[in-house]
């Protein structure tokens, strides 16, 4: 759903994503794009006023993201093409067979593509595949380590695609996660899975919520920061 507000001589467009939520939140896509993510049969008329007590940050990010354009992150799947794993960068070496589905293999500091097909889209979609496979793998770990810190347990805890978020946590205790995360490195990991398990105990952004998470990670502020500026590069 489409919708737009005035604050004072702009204009600020934006869409509604109603789901399965208990808070309101205002994403910001660069360059431009704001979506507002809030519960089922949440009024427009709340929204909208929500949005507009928002309007003086909003402005603020839509000026300082006006000059970053994902594209410019995203692979060209060359050889020699450097993609990041766990805070790291290792070439990719494309590997030409007869495969009519590309795999994708990690060995010895190296990312190997099989392939016989040369479609971009095709070979990122296995890339992805192999990320999402990792992601599972270690954020399940990660969740692990924090189940005791945290007070805890989720009900299950897996990667999924998530474009304006780096995770969620639904009502019922499921949590997911961005398969992009395992990009980042361990530390930046640990911040965004502490992030959603502290959502286990506290459901929205209230002094209560940060409290926990500091009590966790008590640099979480310098891991938040380094999300907040370098999150862009993490994609294929």
């Amino acid at each position: 759903m489409r919708s737009s507000i005035q604050y004072e001589d702009r204009i600020i467009d934006f869409d509604i994503k109603y789901g399965n939520r208990r808070t309101t939140a205002i994403h910001i896509k660069p360059p431009d794009r704001i979506t507002v993510f809030t519960p089922i049969n949440t009024p427009e008329r709340v929204i909208r006023k929500r949005v507009k007590s928002k309007g003086e940050w909003i402005l603020k990010k839509l000026s300082e993201l006006k000059h970053l354009d994902p594209e410019k992150f995203r692979k060209g799947f060359v050889d020699g093409e450097g993609f990041l794993f766990l805070g790291k960068s290792y070439n990719l070496e494309i590997v030409r067979n007869g495969l009519k589905i590309p795999k994708v293999f990690f060995r010895e500091g190296v990312f190997y593509l099989e392939t016989g097909v040369f479609e971009t889209s095709r070979l990122r979609k296995a890339m992805e595949k192999w990320y999402r496979k990792k992601a599972d793998r270690i954020i399940n770990d990660r969740v692990e380590l924090y189940v005791k810190k945290i007070g805890k347990r989720p009900r299950s805890a897996r990667a999924k695609e998530q474009k304006q978020r780096w995770g969620s946590c639904t009502s019922r205790g499921d949590l997911y996660f961005n398969w992009r995360c395992v990009m980042a490195p361990p530390g930046i990991i640990d911040y965004i899975v502490v992030h959603e398990m502290s959502h286990l105990v506290h459901s929205n952004h209230s002094r209560a919520f940060w409290h926990k998470v500091e009590s966790v990670l008590p640099d979480f502020r310098k891991r938040r920061k380094w999300l907040k500026e370098n999150g862009l590069k993490l994609d294929i």
